[in-house]
């Protein structure tokens, strides 16, 4: 893989958080996503070690998804950092609307945090020595963004294309449209000269046409049959979930669905309610079979040890 520029460095995670991107010059040291909240005392050390003495002063954030943004919280009380978010998300984050935010929804939680400046697509933004244009990425979800420097060819996609898929399309759950969104942008990034991609979970890779064939073809997929988006999203959430806490009984996740109004509606789209204790049998035991992320003891769910 071509090395990335010497003011980038990627901290890739794994399960619940995103990657966190450091971005660093003599005016400047920023960080592009911070993780999930479980993991920000471990994305604080990952930024402390690679700062050393020298504070944190901004925070991008791609999209506020939990495992994006979960960091933020602990990072602003650690140094007095800037911090910018969407623009069409800054209500919401002002009004801390929980109804708006997606953690509730997707039965996740995500610390307070504030802001002190919005992107939105159009802008630029000086990070790293380098200048990144800033471009919508809606279709995992509406506010979403991406960076994108023409001069290194480096990408920041967040969740709008890793090197195979992409990130659940969540508006199509709640009866939005995402699909045709997702399509365009994956035309978008197509267009550009796109030398290396760092994706929002996985290595960064320059493979981008290969992966833009899989990512299209997913789409195409998923438009066939959207129950297949629902399931998935099912899927995700679940392992999410228990990778999180661990250990849950059938009996809890089971409300959880009834809660969680994301997971409701994914829910919806598969089985009647009152077909949902199979439905949720049925998801587990698929993720409990040979090697998957999770096993079943009795009635309790358990994550399956790294």
């Amino acid at each position: 893989m071509n090395a990335l520029p010497a003011s980038i460095r990627v901290f890739e995670r794994g399960w619940l958080s995103s990657n966190n991107v450091l971005l660093v010059d003599d005016d400047c040291a920023a960080i592009v996503d911070t993780g999930y909240a479980t993991h920000a005392h471990q994305t604080l050390a990952l930024v402390q070690q690679a700062l050393g003495e020298r504070p944190l002063d901004l925070i991008v954030n791609t999209h506020l998804h939990s495992d994006h943004c979960g960091g933020n919280a602990l990072l602003q009380s650690t140094w007095p950092c800037r911090t910018l978010i969407p623009a069409s998300e800054a209500g919401a984050v002002r009004d801390w609307d929980e109804a708006r935010l997606s953690f509730r929804a997707t039965g996740q939680s995500c610390e307070r945090f504030g802001f002190t400046g919005t992107i939105e697509p159009g802008g630029t933004l000086r990070l790293g020595t380098l200048d990144w244009q800033v471009l919508g990425a809606p279709g995992h979800d509406p506010h979403s963004l991406m960076l994108y420097c023409a001069d290194e060819r480096v990408l920041i996609s967040a969740d709008a294309l890793w090197e195979n898929g992409f990130g659940v399309i969540f508006p199509e759950l709640e009866g939005e449209s995402g699909f045709a969104e997702e399509q365009a942008v994956l035309e978008a990034i197509a267009a550009l000269d796109v030398r290396l991609v760092i994706p929002g979970h996985g290595a960064p890779f320059t493979n981008v046409g290969q992966a833009l064939e899989r990512a299209f073809s997913r789409v195409a997929w998923l438009r066939a049959d959207p129950a297949r988006n629902a399931r998935n999203a099912l899927k995700v959430l679940i392992v999410f979930k228990l990778l999180d806490v661990r250990a849950m009984s059938f009996a809890t996740l089971l409300q959880m669905l009834h809660d969680a109004a994301v997971m409701r509606a994914a829910a919806s789209m598969l089985k009647p309610r009152g077909e949902w204790p199979a439905l949720v049998k049925t998801i587990v035991d698929e993720l409990a079979a040979g090697n998957g992320p999770l096993t079943v003891e009795g009635e309790q769910i358990v994550a399956r040890a790294a």
